[in-house]
Parts: C-alpha cells; sequence; structure tokens
C-alpha cells in the first residue's frame, strides 16, 4: 500500500522538475512511511511513497520494466500475482523482483490497456510507456484505491493519490466548486463524479485513461461494471456451498504479506465471518482487533470478545469515550474534502489499535452492498413492489399528500417514521431510494442555501447523477437498481473513502476479502429471494455462515459505529453549533442563510428538533474549507 502522485505534460513536452513531485509525494508520506522516490523524463514525472508489504526490500518504486522500457508508480496489492507471473514467464517475460508490482509492468506490455481485466486485486496505478511515449492511468473494480486529477495551466495533468498532493503543486487553484456543496450536503460526501475544486476530478472506479504527447486528453474509459442481468441456476444449497467457496477465496488471497497481518472485529456478521475463514485457512491464531465505548447502549465489545474466544484469536481490545470530537480538526485533514461521515471518528481508533500490531488488516467492508445488507435495500424492494400494483398517477396525490402533512418523528419508533416512506411512495423508485440515502431532502437544502449558492447551483439537484445511474443500471428489479448504485456510487464515495483514508492516516493496509469481483459479480446474479428474505437481508450470507457462527452474530440487529452528535451539540459542541451558524466561510460567501443556520442551532440545542448531523455536515464542511484555504 502506498501513494502516488505524477504529472503529464499532453499538449507539449517540457522538462518536469523532479522537485515538484517529490513535494507532491512528501504529502502522502502518511501512506507510504517506508520509503520514496521519484523518476523524470521529457514531459512526464513519476512520484512514488512506499509501505512495504510483499518483497519488502526488492521492490522500489518508481519500477522499470525488465527492458527499462516502461516505467509504473503503483498503489495497492495484486493478489493473483503469482500466478499472472508464472503465465507471462511462459510467455517469455524475465523478472528481477519478487513482489507484484513488476507483473503489472510485463503484463502491460503483453497485452495493454487488456492486462487489467486479468488483474485480481485493489489498485490505482500510473504506468509510462517510453517506446509508445503513453501515460496509462487505471483504477480497480470498485475503487477501493483512489485517484484525484487535476489540469494544470501549460496543459499538464497532474495526479495524485490523496488530493494534499495535488495541492502540494505551486500552479494548482483552490476554487470551491458549488456544484460539491450541493452534492455534500446531500450525501455527507463528494461523489467519485465530483471534487470540492473545480479544476479537480477523481478517476471513476473500474476506468482508466491513455495519454499522449501532443493529443487532448480524452475521457475515462471503463473497463468493468457489474450487471444484474442475470439470475444463477441451481438451488439455495448450490448458491451457498458457491458463495462459502467464494468467501473462502476471497479471505485466503488477501491473507498473503510479508508483514504482520490481522482483522478488524466488530461482532457483527462481516468481519465475524472475516475472522472465521481467517482461522479456518490459518495454522497460527488470527490478531484480532476492537474498540468499544464507554456507554454501554452502543458498545459491541462482548460480541466481538465472544467471536475472538469461539476462534482462539490474539484479541486486542480498546474502549474509547464517545466524546471524540477533539478529532474534529484531525479528520477534516485526513479526508482533504468534507467527509460527514461520522463514523470515521472510530473507524480511525480502530485502525491506530490494528497498526499497533499488524500492518495489514482485512475488513468486512462491501458485503451489505454485495449481498443487500441494508435496511434501505429491504425497504426499495417492498416500496417498489407497491409502487406496481398502484398507477402513478394515483400514488403521486395520494402519498405525496400524506408525506408532506405527515410530521417529521425522528425520535419516535419506526413504525411512526413514516413520513420519508410516504414521500418515497409517490415518487419513482429512483427518487425515492435518492431520498432514503440522502442525509437532507431537497426541500431542507433549499431552506439553508444563501442566494449566491441557489443562482451558482441552477437546476443542478445532487440527487439527477444519482437517478439516472439507477435508471441505466444492468438490472431486473428495484433491489437490483438500489444495489447497483450502491456499490457505484456510495460504495466508493463513503464506505471505502472512510477505510481507505483512516487506514493510510496510520500507515496500515486495510483490504476487503468480501469486495473480491468474482464474489459481487455472483452476488449480482442471485434472486431476491435469497439475498433478502422477510425482513433478513445477506439471508445468504448468514444462512452459509450458520456452520461457523451463532446466532446471535448472525440474526442480531445491524448496529455499526455510533457518534453521539445530537448530544455533542448540545453539550461541549454547543458553542461550536453557534459558532458555525454565523461562520464568515459559509455565510458571507452567500452559501448559507445566516437566519436559517441560526434558527437549526437555536431549535437543537433547545431541544426543539434533533439537526445534529445536518450540524456535523455544516462543521465538517467549515473546516475542511479552512483547511484547503480557497483562492479569491
Amino acid at each position: 500500500m502506498c501513494g502516488i502522485a505524477g504529472l503529464f505534460h499532453y499538449e507539449t513536452i517540457k522538462p518536469v522538475d523532479p522537485k515538484r513531485v517529490e513535494a507532491m509525494t512528501d504529502a502522502l508520506a502518511h501512506r507510504g512511511p517506508d520509503g520514496s522516490g521519484v523518476w523524470t523524463a521529457p514531459g512526464v514525472g513519476l512520484g512514488h511513497r512506499r509501505l512495504s508489504i510483499i518483497d519488502l526490500a526488492g521492490s522500489p518504486q518508481p519500477m522499470a520494466s525488465a527492458d527499462g522500457r516502461a516505467m509504473i508508480v503503483f498503489n495497492g496489492e495484486i493478489y493473483n500475482y503469482l500466478a499472472l507471473r508464472r503465465e507471462l514467464e511462459q510467455g517469455g517475460a524475465q523478472f528481477r523482483t519478487d513482489g507484484d508490482t513488476e507483473t503489472i509492468l510485463a503484463a502491460w506490455q503483453k497485452w495493454g490497456p487488456d492486462c487489467l481485466s486479468r488483474l485480481d486485486g485493489m489498485f490505482a496505478f500510473a504506468l509510462y510507456d517510453l517506446q509508445k511515449r503513453q501515460l496509462f492511468l487505471a483504477r480497480d473494480r470498485l475503487g477501493v484505491k483512489p485517484l484525484y486529477l487535476a489540469h494544470l495551466p501549460g496543459g499538464a495533468l497532474a495526479f495524485a493519490s490523496e488530493l494534499k498532493g495535488l495541492l502540494a503543486h505551486p500552479m494548482m487553484r483552490r476554487e470551491i466548486d458549488p456544484l460539491a456543496i450541493e452534492d455534500y450536503m446531500t450525501w455527507g460526501y463528494v461523489p467519485d463524479h465530483r471534487a470540492v475544486l473545480k479544476n479537480v476530478s477523481k478517476l471513476p472506479a473500474g476506468h482508466f485513461m491513455l495519454l499522449e504527447h501532443g493529443k487532448p486528453v480524452s475521457p475515462p474509459s471503463q473497463w468493468w461494471d457489474v450487471t444484474f442481468e442475470h439470475r444463477e441456476r441451481g438451488s439455495a444449497a448450490d448458491h451457498s456451498a458457491q458463495l462459502l467457496h467464494l468467501m473462502r477465496e476471497g479471505v485466503t488471497s488477501r491473507m498473503v504479506a510479508d508483514v504482520p497481518l490481522g482483522a478488524f472485529l466488530s461482532g457483527g456478521v462481516d468481519s465475524s465471518s472475516v475472522v472465521a475463514l481467517m482461522s479456518e485457512a490459518s495454522n497460527r491464531p488470527v490478531t484480532s482487533c476492537s474498540i468499544g465505548f464507554d456507554v454501554e447502549s452502543v458498545d459491541e465489545t462482548s460480541y466481538a470478545r465472544a467471536v475472538a474466544k469461539l476462534f482462539g484469536t490474539d484479541h486486542h481490545e480498546r474502549i474509547v469515550s464517545a466524546d471524540q470530537f477533539g478529532e474534529i480538526d484531525r479528520i477534516a485533514a485526513i479526508f482533504d474534502e468534507p467527509f460527514a461521515d461520522a463514523s470515521a471518528l472510530p473507524t480511525l481508533r480502530v485502525c491506530e489499535l490494528a497498526r499497533e500490531h499488524v500492518t495489514v488488516a482485512l475488513s468486512g467492508d462491501g458485503a451489505d452492498e454485495a449481498l443487500a445488507g441494508y435496511r434501505r435495500q429491504m425497504f426499495q424492494m417492498r416500496e417498489e413492489q407497491a409502487r406496481s400494483v398502484m398507477p402513478s398517477a394515483l400514488r403521486g396525490p395520494v402519498f405525496g399528500t400524506l408525506g408532506r402533512l405527515w410530521p417529521k418523528a425522528d425520535w419516535a419508533p419506526r413504525p411512526l417514521r413514516a413520513k420519508t416512506t410516504l414521500l418515497a411512495l409517490s415518487q419513482s423508485g429512483e427518487a425515492g431510494y435518492a431520498r432514503a440515502l440522502s442525509i437532507l431532502a431537497p426541500e431542507q437544502r433549499e431552506v439553508l442555501y444563501g442566494d449566491t449558492l441557489l443562482a451558482l447551483r441552477g437546476d443542478y439537484r445532487a440527487e439527477q447523477p444519482f437517478e439516472a445511474l439507477m435508471r441505466a443500471a444492468p438490472a431486473r428489479s428495484g433491489l437490483d437498481r438500489a444495489q447497483y448504485a450502491d456499490l457505484k456510487f456510495w460504495l466508493p464515495g463513503d464506505i471505502l473513502t472512510k477505510t481507505d483514508r483512516t487506514s493510510m492516516a496510520v500507515g496500515l493496509e486495510a483490504r476487503e476479502p468480501l469486495l473480491d469481483h468474482r464474489l459481487v459479480e455472483f452476488a449480482a446474479r442471485l434472486p431476491d429471494r435469497e439475498r433478502i428474505r422477510g425482513t433478513t437481508g445477506k439471508w445468504l450470507m448468514k444462512h452459509t455462515m450458520e456452520r461457523y457462527l451463532p446466532g446471535d452474530i448472525l440474526y442480531r440487529p445491524k448496529q455499526g459505529f455510533v457518534t453521539p452528535l445530537s448530544q455533542w451539540f448540545r453539550g461541549a459542541l454547543a458553542d461550536e453549533a453557534r459558532r458555525v451558524s454565523n461562520s464568515s466561510l459559509l455565510v458571507d460567501s452567500g452559501w448559507f442563510s445566516r437566519k436559517a443556520l441560526s434558527r437549526l442551532a437555536d431549535e437543537h440545542i433547545g431541544g426543539r428538533a434533533d439537526h445534529g448531523r445536518t450540524l456535523w455536515q455544516l462543521l465538517m464542511l467549515e473546516r475542511s474549507i479552512a483547511k484547503l484555504g480557497p483562492s479569491a
């Protein structure tokens, strides 16, 4: 696991100053504390920071191919590199190292861009072919590893693993994109189709770019997608056996490392399944790491402890205070772009604990998206069934009116919180699911925005690209479309961003075995009934893991990391709530209404409404923009 950065002159070939590339990679030193390197040639420069995982002494980067005709900087791991290497050697390829990086170079020289479909792993890399004078940029199928891009004055493209790598270049403009604020206030993060700065973009998951000197930059090309258009044949028992095989393959392939390796263990289904299969495959106790909270109602350490005992792991746990708001500035610095998923705080804590014992940790990320584990997916499936029997001409007026009249009662028991469901039923399936996934609905955002942002935003709404993605999904059912959107939009933008940044911030490599692409592709072919059965999500996975895990682990309600935002803004952060409502960055800019933000803070502090999540969004937005130091 590493950090990469570089420059490419696509208009005219100009010299690249190695010190500029070095400054960009130095900004990513946390991603690669074990080594660094820079390589330049006319019109191109590649930089690398290394976290040594495989072939600890023998694979420095930037790395040249055996014949010296290609150079690469690579962030990630290729899990099938040994099998791929044997195949390439049979074709005459020669290798000087024992790692996976050189395998990518040889694969490129044999297959060109088609080499990507042969790589099983998580990766973002930049490869320069000196003979063809081409720069090849690529990102893995599901977006586990990031790659930011920026066009600079004079016809140059800069790239880096994190935005801070680009910001180290002196010619980077720091102009905030107002549409990114609309996206962020809707989702709580800036999705991969946009970046917080105007001249910055992100290479989408499953895409590549091929650049040449003297030619304009072409849009990214998609090289992988997941389809839900087909259904797996056979019985549930057959599917269970196949799922177990794929889960085992995903886990064992990610246990290859020349450094200490362990796992995150929350006591939930996903991480417990990973630990179970690691223990099955290992001849020594698995190192497992958990964090708990000093508030009993949100503490899951007893479940993690039970799983650790069941499999005899070398277990480490730490109890932390639920009051972690002292890390706000650190979180803003880690993510660069505004990021309001408050579970980033406890995720950082468990990464810190894991790094004390291991260098690589396996996580349970991705199972909810791939195998339908979110409650919102179950609601979407039921709502789509209701939509199918009631014409839209009737649904709109009936459910829309009821939804507008129904009180918003986040404090009430779930059966009484019907406002979102009623409003969702009045809309299309795509619009309804966007509402379910969003933090703030369009009418809620409208009240908060100032005149300047409303004018700059124009007709754009953050839901539009999300709904278009769902409509175009290669899918057969409403559940398919929901999962496709989660895999393509939510997963790379929120879940994988959170894990990548928090793990890399402490020099830890996180691997996601349940996002093995063969497992994801298989899960997309499962019948709806094997994904969700009754009120049980991830049904086939839970049924499959019954041979390993007890029922109170498999079938207890999903919890996840909990951060008490509402209490914070009525307690220790009450002054922050008042201050952010009058922030010059948010209000004087015209982006937000001073009156609306003041009312938001007053209502929350006074206990008349719960705006804790929105106040957290605003606070993280303000802190991130302040750190970015936007240009006038």
